[in-house]
């Protein structure tokens, strides 16, 4: 049902428009493992299919024989069709029987309307030798594209080989998707509205927390209990004994990459570089050759929603980084792999510890850059081009080094420093953060040769105490702009 939808605007509004054209509509829905695909497609739909199909996840198979798994496949998916009105005369032989089955029953329904066709984690279905893709691509090329009246939606978690087999495929399937859909995870005020629809009351500062958590996660806010605190939620889904995220982290990357292991240690190596690390400077640290293999996973990370990407302000563009920006791994390494004490009421009894603080402080940096839409539109720059990435630098010499959490260089020569805090009321700068942010506005000037306006800005929860040295800040961006819909 359409009404159990939260969010989403954009992604129902294609799935509108798609129903609604007049020729074959083939879309590809992608995002990473609990994201909302299924949930979405399905209830859009209000389960209506001209035939629905989910595919057998080898991840809970104990036996994992190759021949094995292309059996039970066929077989579930001769059951899919037997449920949908095919009339089957014994076991389907191959992906082409399949297909060819699949076309029959479609024909015989003569429906005028859309038929829509559901094929979900299209990926598990692609087993080794087992002629797969061959049979899917001459379905639709020989048989779907021709029919107006249907929409294909296939659907994977494993971004990697959407990526590769379907949206850039070289071969059969060359331009064939009219659309693809890269679902990503929820913004604060989608997080929200999801809380609220589940009768879960929390302010905003435990929602950003929560954000730093989850990541916008729905399936993995979920487990959210009403009545519970916050840290007891956490305790219950990360610390205690059967906790249900214990085991997500393997989870999450044996279902989006076949060979996982290589990005783990990317994954884990960025997890201890706060400001991210080049190309050459993961190949190092990592152990991978730096060549294409190496920069293919980092197109998947980026695509997956797990890494993002960045360019050091005042840096040539060859220098990328790749910093690791999934809220729920940050965690995860960072405590919940980390709690060798196996004390189930961690979260609760670590609230005012520096480390919590330490991990709020840059936690809440990396929710900032999730929303530097809203942040622009609070400042009243949403209409000017800018390039938006943290800074660092060096010392050289009598120039002192510096670090930046975001900058936002504008096409106006205005380039707002912004420092992010997260804290429990207004934030006051005293004289020691005072002389801090001195050095940052200088050693940005020298760095620029003087040749921009700076204004330092700065984004907190709930907003700037004013004092001797308050004035130093230009620009107040709260908490509560973080939350506004993005345009």
């Amino acid at each position: 049902m359409k009404s159990l939808i939260i969010a989403r605007e954009r992604e129902q509004a294609t799935l509108k428009r798609l129903l609604e054209e007049p020729t074959a509509q083939f879309l590809a829905v992608y995002g990473r493992r609990r994201i909302g695909k299924t949930f979405l497609i399905r209830e859009y739909f209000d389960d209506n299919f001209a035939f629905r199909h989910t595919a057998v996840s080898p991840l809970e198979l104990e036996n994992k024989d190759k021949k094995l798994l292309y059996k039970i496949q066929l077989e579930e998916f001769a059951h899919s069709l037997e449920k949908y009105g095919a009339q089957l005369d014994g076991p389907l032989v191959s992906w082409f029987d399949a297909f060819h089955k699949l076309e029959d029953m479609l024909d015989r329904k003569r429906s005028k309307k859309k038929m829509v066709v559901f094929i979900d984690e299209m990926p598990w279905l692609d087993t080794a030798k087992s002629g797969f893709m061959s049979a899917f691509e001459h379905f639709w090329n020989d048989w779907g594209c021709a029919k107006h009246n249907l929409l294909l939606i296939v659907c994977g978690s494993a971004t990697t080989w959407m990526l590769d087999k379907l949206i850039n495929n070289k071969g059969g399937l060359y331009g064939r998707t009219n659309r693809e859909m890269h679902m990503h995870p929820f913004t604060l005020n989608e997080t929200e509205r999801y809380f609220k629809s589940r009768n879960i009351t929390m302010d905003r500062y435990d929602l950003a927390q929560t954000y730093m958590i989850m990541g916008g996660v729905a399936y993995y806010m979920s487990f959210f209990e009403p009545g519970k605190s916050l840290a007891d939620n956490i305790d219950d889904i990360f610390f205690r004994e059967g906790g249900f995220l214990r085991a997500e982290y393997d989870r999450l990357f044996t279902s989006l990459f076949a060979d996982n292991e290589n990005y783990r240690k990317i994954v884990e190596a960025l997890s201890g570089l706060r400001y991210g690390a080049t190309r050459e400077q993961i190949s190092n640290v990592t152990g991978i050759s730096e060549g294409g293999t190496l920069s293919t996973m980092l197109k998947a990370l980026v695509k997956s929603d797990l890494v993002s990407t960045y360019y050091n302000f005042g840096e040539t563009k060859r220098n990328l980084y790749y910093k690791l920006t999934d809220m729920f791994c940050l965690f995860y390494l960072g405590f919940v792999s980390k709690n060798p004490s196996n004390n189930p009421h961690f979260w609760r009894d670590n609230q005012a510890s520096p480390k919590l603080n330490r991990w709020r402080g840059i936690a809440f940096e990396d929710v900032c850059f999730v929303h530097q839409e809203q942040i622009r539109v609070s400042l009243g720059i949403a209409g000017v081009q800018a390039e938006i990435y943290p800074w660092r630098a060096t010392a050289d010499g009598d120039v002192p080094g510096a670090q930046i959490d975001m900058l936002i260089d504008r096409a106006d020569r205005v380039v707002n420093l912004c420092e992010m805090k997260f804290t429990r009321g207004d934030f006051a700068i005293d004289k020691d953060y005072d002389a801090k942010l001195r050095n940052k506005i200088d050693a940005l000037l020298t760095a620029t040769k003087n040749k921009i306006n700076i204004q330092p800005t700065l984004v907190t929860t709930y907003g700037l105490k004013m004092n001797m040295y308050s004035n130093r800040i230009q620009r107040v961006v709260t908490m509560d702009a973080l939350f506004e819909k993005a345009i």
